[in-house]
């Protein structure tokens, strides 16, 4: 069951429809948003359309990214300090920072060091008073190794915060910058713990970020007012709308009506369409990702590494490709996407050799072939934007070898919870960079820490693997970092524990009157978006 049905449906001012007579108003803008959020707590979701929905609206967190270099460049943090052996970092905080209020809370501070040490303590204590609220499991803040990275973190002053980590960790900075870092208001954890409603924090939030939540009406909209007091600039558009919208076909009806203003994840068949329309703009943003279909290791047949190279030989990637993302992704072949650190360029990859997969499958011990599950995607995304055509032509080749595959999809909140349990058979996925670093992929994606947080959906644990990975992470120099990787890549090549299947670039569009909005590696800016 999705955990964004649980939601507290929040009505702070009167449900108007998100049509075309709202859109008209030019302090409004509607976007049709993909899936209804898990949380508005970033810290216990997982989601893209979770994230943009929260992380990237109503928060702000210690760094950001310079969208052209990935370097990262100063937010609630101003600047900060890497003692020699790489093992204490101290940030200095920025002053005068607002927390928005609610009709349950009103701030008596700016945001401070307290905000910091809470926002960290909550994921990383389990004896936390908020750890267990919301039953969140921190995925993301276990998946790159926090909770054992960090070792204290603490208050120096109101604006100075000091981490003192377990080793050195060439990721750490970057973390920082990643949405489950979203700083959250200390204050008002402590006042809902005492009126015991601690659930609030992460269904009516407060944040510093450029928007206020105002309303949420589950699977249907949520709508945000602009932050008056917001640090980094005035906010030009006043009201911000999400109309979810989980149908691709329907997104592009209403951002041709005027219904919406700006779609994400347009289909690849559609941007004819779009690029035909004059009052259409669709944008391409060069993106770091990989889609997938992920192989549950821990149940057989897919326990035997024969088997899954079988059903990468049996897979034509290229046909895949070339139909659904009709030039839009290139083949992949590595967990690492190929413009970060660390891709070798050189890794061979499985060519389409249905004959080689039968003879292995007959070295498995399954001439005969077998019946297995293959999950499908609700959702589009840049590295899959057709989930259930991709599963189509997996199922067409798989049974060419003997393979018959049984397809089957959930709401995307009910998919990710199944696979992170590994409930599934096989499943197509895939990962978008946080945060620009190579430990962001090889580590949370196929790490054997991974496995018990849910984000390694092959449940695939290899030792040396691991050890190279882990390795990589507390090495500084990128040459060092780059041969470690490579290491680590020739034995996932080896092991196969997924189909890698396209690199994909992300595209989304707008109405041609729309300005100031933008997509990044670090998701989507709306603080400067307008219409003119």
């Amino acid at each position: 069951m999705s955990t964004g049905k649980t939601l507290l449906a929040l009505a702070l001012s009167t449900f108007l429809p998100a049509s075309a007579a709202i859109a008209a108003a030019n302090d409004t803008l509607i976007y049709c948003s993909e899936a209804s959020p898990e949380s508005f707590n970033p810290q216990i979701a997982s989601s893209g359309p979770t994230f943009v929905a929260s992380s990237q609206v109503l928060y702000n967190r210690l760094i950001n990214f310079d969208p052209v270099n990935n370097t990262p460049t100063p937010s609630l943090a101003t600047k900060w300090k890497i003692s020699p052996d790489g093992k204490t970092y101290t940030f200095t905080l920025r002053q005068g920072v607002k927390f928005n209020s609610n009709k349950n809370f009103k701030p008596t501070r700016d945001f401070n060091a307290d905000d910091v040490v809470f926002s960290v303590l909550r994921q990383k204590d389990p004896n936390h008073p908020y750890h267990k609220v919301s039953q969140g499991n921190y995925e993301y803040f276990h998946d790159v190794g926090l909770d054992t990275l960090i070792k204290e973190v603490k208050k120096l002053d109101d604006y100075h915060v000091q981490f003192v980590l377990s080793e050195p960790n060439a990721a750490f900075l970057a973390d920082w910058g990643m949405d489950f870092a979203s700083i959250l208001s200390a204050e008002y954890a402590d006042a809902m713990l005492k009126k015991g409603t601690p659930e609030y924090v992460d269904t009516w939030p407060i944040g510093t970020g450029p928007y206020v939540l105002q309303q949420y009406k589950v699977d249907s909209l949520i709508r945000y007012a602009a932050n008056p007091d917001y640090w980094d600039g005035e906010v030009p558009t006043k009201h911000l709308i999400f109309s979810i919208t989980p149908n691709v076909q329907t997104r592009l009806a209403k951002l041709q009506t005027n219904e919406c203003q700006i779609i994400p994840a347009p289909a690849p068949v559609q941007f004819d369409e779009i690029n035909k329309n004059q009052d259409l703009t669709l944008h391409k943003v060069d993106a770091l990702n990989v889609g997938y279909l992920a192989f549950n290791t821990e149940k057989k047949p897919l326990d035997n590494v024969l088997v899954r190279q079988a059903l990468n030989y049996a897979t034509d990637k290229k046909a895949i490709v070339n139909a659904v993302f009709l030039g839009s992704a290139t083949v992949a072949k590595s967990p690492l996407p190929p413009n970060m650190l660390g891709f070798d360029k050189d890794l061979q990859d499985y060519g389409y050799d249905p004959q080689k997969a039968k003879a292995l499958l007959k070295q498995a011990g399954l001439e005969k072939g077998f019946e297995i599950t293959l999950w499908s995607m609700p959702v589009q995304r840049p590295y899959n934007p057709n989930s259930k055509r991709i599963a189509e032509m997996l199922q067409s080749d798989w049974e060419k070898v003997g393979v018959k595959a049984k397809i089957v999809s959930y709401e995307w909140g009910e998919y990710l919870a199944g696979m992170r349990k590994g409930e599934h058979d096989t499943a197509l996925f895939g990962w978008m960079s946080d945060n620009g670093d190579p430990d962001n992929f090889a580590e949370v994606l196929l790490g054997c820490n991974s496995i018990k947080t849910g984000s390694n959906a092959a449940r695939w644990c290899d030792k040396t693997y691991d050890g190279l990975v882990q390795q990589a992470r507390l090495t500084s120099d990128p040459a060092e970092r780059a041969k470690l990787y490579g290491q680590a890549q020739e034995i996932f090549y080896q092991q196969a524990p997924w189909i890698a299947l396209a690199n994909g670039k992300t595209f989304y569009a707008t109405r041609s009157n729309v300005s100031g909005y933008s997509v990044s590696l670090m998701g989507s800016d709306f603080s400067k978006a307008k219409l003119n």
